[in-house]
């Protein structure tokens, strides 16, 4: 029941209760240290009540319990270094990290809590020291490695097309080789070796990747833009689709152009998700997925209803002309082709002043070219125009997020040999088996001594504003006037009193 009940304090929007109460029912703990204490039992969801503040983005519950937690080791002057408990913040050996449910969390007010100490200390501790590098290696590695399956794909087996052609259209010259005549000469042994290394490096990614779908769940994993969901879905259609064209070569099935050429598209896409280790590129990301995902999902449906209208009437415009003077609308699926070209502005409209062109093609080529161009662009842009703005104020909170969301992934799939674990045990201090963060603080002491400065005077301007309120209860109606111009004179008293006061803190600031 005491469990429940500081669960239920960390939700509490007055602040200041909760952490009363909290501190009370604490104090009738009696296993106070151990595995027993009502701070380290987990809710349904796995939740302590320090996590849960987290979560929830109460910050003031958050440091409340941060101050609880912390060790002061030595203080001199305005120099002091505290000792602060990471036992359940550092995801080093927990199970549901802490700074993965900030970073997964929707609410934005969870994301304040890593820019408060000692969150903030023990990321930039992480990523400077492990991360950062790191990240930074598997960038290169990973291009280095789109190098080499991009040149096996320049150079796939084809040989020269020997059949007829059946249309004036045909316009085929290459075809692909049997698996038999694939590896023949010294070069093919060469791609041998890098197409080698493209299907294993698929495998390790759908190795590395369906543990973390399992754990977390597929929902949240591929939902979260922070974690960087859409890229993983990308990384894991680009190593689906390099198997499907091994298949197929082991096969010899034709048509592999086209799990390739998805392949090529999608894993350089992938390269953008590196992006989020610099400052400058991070928040871009977030712009790119929010776009796609958010205003370019809503406007395809309406664009997708202009062009099946327009590429329609424009085939049937066209279904009597000769195709040779103006193929563009030959068939359906090249009138789609044509239309989604004219719809983005790629092309000018087709036209053959050669021959006569029928009158109900200038029509509609006018009303789309009002509906498609300067109606349905101009909204796009709008509408992205205000997602950079909304994105754009929230940018150094989004790389924030996005170092923590990377320094974790990297935490997980890293040996400990290469990433020991960060912080003091607190044996060396005689605090146990609990992992602590040294930080060393600065006291300004002026400011310390104007805050006193300041709550001296409140407490005069209150005190002579209480003693005018007392004389004028007790007075009568008689002496109304009397002590009205009593209760200005004091006032113009205190304030002139209190005024030399703030006019010294004026002068210090």
């Amino acid at each position: 029941i005491g469990n429940t009940v500081l669960h239920i304090l960390v939700l509490q929007p007055n602040k200041t209760f909760a952490c009363h109460m909290y501190s009370l029912i604490l104090s009738y703990d009696r296993n106070k240290e151990g595995p027993g204490s009502l701070e380290l039992i987990p809710n349904n969801e796995g939740l302590s009540p320090f996590k849960l503040a987290g979560v929830e983005g109460n910050t003031v519950m958050f440091q409340y319990l941060m101050q609880k937690r912390k060790q002061n080791l030595w203080s001199f002057g305005p120099l002091s270094t505290v000792l602060y408990d990471i036992t359940e913040i550092d995801s080093w050996a927990e199970d549901q990290s802490f700074l993965e449910l900030i970073v997964s969390t929707k609410k934005r007010e969870a994301r304040q809590i890593l820019d408060l100490t000692p969150v903030k200390e023990l990321v930039s501790l992480k990523w400077n020291m492990y991360g950062r590098p790191y990240f930074c290696f598997l960038a290169l590695f990973y291009i280095l490695y789109m190098v080499c399956f991009t040149m096996c794909c320049v150079y796939r087996p084809l040989k020269p097309r020997t059949g007829n052609r059946t249309s004036s259209r045909d316009n085929t010259v290459y075809v692909q080789k049997m698996l038999q005549e694939s590896y023949v000469a010294y070069e093919d042994e060469l791609r041998l070796v890098g197409e080698l290394i493209t299907v294993i490096g698929a495998v390790v990614i759908l190795v590395l990747e369906i543990p973390d779908i399992l754990r977390v769940g597929a929902a949240k994993y591929f939902g979260q833009t922070i974690l960087g969901g859409p890229f993983h879905i990308i990384v894991i259609t680009y190593a689906c689709m390099i198997l499907v064209t091994m298949v197929m070569r082991l096969t010899s099935t034709t048509g592999e152009v086209v799990p390739m050429s998805f392949a090529l598209v999608l894993g350089w896409c992938n390269v953008m998700y590196f992006a989020r280790g610099f400052q400058m590129l991070g928040p871009f990301t977030i712009m790119i997925q929010k776009m796609i995902f958010g205003d370019l999902m809503r406007f395809c449906w309406l664009m997708a209803v202009v062009i099946l209208g327009f590429a329609s009437a424009f085939y049937i415009i066209f279904q009597t002309e000769n195709p040779e003077n103006l193929g563009q609308f030959y068939n359906y699926p090249m009138s789609l082709f044509t239309t989604f070209e004219l719809f983005l502005t790629i092309i000018d409209g087709p036209a053959n002043y050669d021959v006569d062109l029928p009158f109900m093609y200038s029509v509609v080529y006018f009303a789309f070219a009002i509906i498609a161009t300067l109606l349905m662009l101009n909204l796009l842009i709008a509408m992205m125009g205000d997602t950079h703005w909304r994105v754009a104020h929230e940018q150094d909170e989004l790389w924030r997020a996005q170092v923590v969301a990377t320094t974790v992934m990297l935490e997980r799939k890293l040996p400990r040999c290469l990433w020991p674990r960060s912080g003091i045990c607190g044996r060396e201090f005689g605090l146990g088996d609990r992992w602590y963060l040294r930080i060393e603080d600065r006291v300004d002491p002026n400011k310390h001594k104007m805050m006193r400065y300041t709550e001296a005077f409140k407490a005069q301007d209150r005190d002579n504003y209480d003693k005018s309120s007392v004389k004028l209860e007790t007075n009568g109606d008689t002496l109304c006037r009397k002590e009205l111009s009593a209760l200005s004179l004091s006032r113009s008293t205190s304030r002139t009193s209190s005024h030399r006061g703030w006019e010294i803190l004026r002068r210090n600031t």
